[in-house]
């Protein structure tokens, strides 16, 4: 993330609002004065701009007018004193974010600059649509077949409705048929409608006018805006609340929406496409799915196999992983033996690719030689008596997982006398319940010993990885209650959720 720029001439505001965003984990850079700002400008951005109204050598409302110009989804935060409320009104006819009325409560400043941290980053998702996406991989025929269909409808714009279980990559065919469109240049935009709180997914969806419900302190885009020109994925459709259901198929229908307390109607220029895992036709049954939206979003059906029907793909897909995270770990490539290939293989992995990728992370991490072998595989996998689920998306052992089990590696004692490669003792995890941090240990001197850097922040990254996964887990998706569950603010898991990658 990028730094949060204060502009203020005096010394004190910049002093208090730089100790308390660093109190916070928030990177922050400070600025006396607007002709300070824009010789920063030229070499560096901000993720958000804070900045008094009134300074020698030039005005807030001037810098604001100026970055509207050439940055204009970069927030904003003017700061006014009371007095000054027609500044304030102009600030925000310039395109201000919000305001803050000096002098302020500085809890409340961090928390509005989070606000606005969080915005910037949606933003920015928003635009990532030229990055390289990783392409699908599979020589089964069952993936030719899905890779003829989306060849198929590459020219095409029409509504495309992916079905297959979870894990399976129906994300990675909706970037595809993105990626080979028309729209190519445009946004990719996904949502997971399962995982946003109902009385907060409408607003995510279509956006909000400022003031349009308690908190509502400013105008915000939704996803149907963020997407215009490109492809609108809305992941687990089957989940979305019956009453929004209703204003989809109404944009669906006439192309048109309006944002939460909007009374314009805004034209909504976008491909949708969606996914589920659910068995749609069972739910319009059971009366959950308008029967008239399932059949605006079932134009062209594409099912995604599980990796159990493409068992083949297993060799190709584990040689791409490891390679993978060797390359994100900074350690040199794993292999797998014939014997632990032929096991992986044999396998259902009812997490499907997903949960394939899990593994070879964790290989590549806890395994102790380049070649792993079947004895190195995770108890479920290689037979011993210990039996636990996959990682949902971590190396840290320990960490509860999609089926409700524990991370590999959990409870496993090496046998007497055996040895680490190289000769030196293998290291014996500490009695349960702390036989993870035994294991958290060896992970450290792994990395040392290869020389990596960083070795600190790697591995805090994963821990709070792992902790945030088995919280979302836990609470079906529900961000809020899993921040409460954890102890920690709504904004704080917002951020780390984005900083690690768990909304990819």
């Amino acid at each position: 993330m990028k730094p949060i720029w204060i502009v203020d001439d005096d010394q004190s505001i910049r002093f208090v609002l730089q100790k308390a965003l660093e109190k916070a984990d928030l990177p922050v850079r400070s600025f006396a004065s607007t002709r300070e700002v824009q010789a920063a400008l030229a070499t560096e951005q901000p993720q958000v701009l804070v900045s008094d109204i009134r300074m020698p050598g030039g005005s807030g409302i001037a810098l604001l007018q100026e970055l509207k110009r050439s940055q204009p989804q970069l927030p904003v935060i003017i700061m006014t004193a009371y007095s000054d409320l027609d500044s304030a009104v102009s600030a925000f006819q310039s395109g201000a974010f919000e305001y803050l009325s000096k002098p302020f409560d500085v809890d409340k400043a961090v928390d509005l600059i989070r606000r606005a941290v969080d915005e910037s980053l949606r933003e920015q998702g928003a635009e990532t649509s030229g990055v390289e996406t990783p392409e699908l991989l599979g020589q089964a025929p069952a993936m030719q077949d899905v890779f003829r269909a989306i060849g198929r409808l590459s020219p095409s714009l029409v509504t495309v409705l992916i079905t297959g279980e979870s894990g399976s990559g129906k994300e990675l065919v909706a970037q595809a048929l993105h990626r080979h469109s028309p729209r190519a240049q445009g946004p990719f935009v996904a949502i997971n409608t399962a995982a946003i709180p109902r009385d907060l997914l409408e607003s995510e969806l279509f956006g909000h006018e400022r003031g349009a419900f308690t908190g509502a302190q400013a105008s915000r885009r939704g996803r149907f805006e963020q997407a215009e020109g490109g492809t609108l994925f809305l992941d687990e459709i089957g989940d979305m609340p019956y009453e929004l259901q209703t204003r989809l198929l109404r944009v669906l229908s006439d192309g048109h929406f309006y944002r939460v307390g909007g009374h314009a109607p805004i034209r909504a220029n976008v491909r949708v496409i969606a996914a589920t895992h659910q068995n749609l036709e069972q739910r319009v049954r059971d009366g959950q799915f308008r029967e008239d939206l399932f059949h605006r979003l079932n134009v062209i059906r594409l099912r995604l196999p599980p990796l159990r029907e493409r068992r083949e793909d297993i060799e190709l897909l584990v040689r791409h992983f490891l390679h993978k995270s060797a390359a994100e770990l900074g350690v040199e490539t794993k292999r797998l033996s014939d014997a632990a290939l032929a096991v992986l293989q044999g396998y259902s992995f009812p997490g499907n690719v997903r949960e394939l990728q899990n593994l070879c992370h964790w290989l590549t991490v806890m395994a102790p030689g380049l070649v792993v072998d079947v004895k190195d595989l995770p108890p479920e996998l290689s037979g011993a008596p210990q039996a636990g689920a996959m990682a949902a998306a971590t190396a840290i052992p320990g960490a509860p997982t999609a089926g409700g089990g524990v991370a590999p590696g959990a409870a496993t004692e090496p046998a007497p006398g055996t040895e680490a490669p190289g000769g030196a003792p293998a290291i014996a995890p500490a009695p349960a319940p702390a036989a993870w941090e035994s294991d958290l240990a060896g992970q450290a001197r792994t990395l040392l010993q290869s020389g990596s850097t960083q070795v600190m922040d790697q591995l805090t990254q994963r821990f709070e990885r792992a902790v945030i996964l088995a919280a979302l887990e836990v609470t079906h998706g529900r961000r809020i209650e899993a921040a409460q569950r954890l102890g920690i603010g709504r904004n704080t898991i917002t951020r780390k959720i984005q900083e690690l990658g768990l909304d990819e």
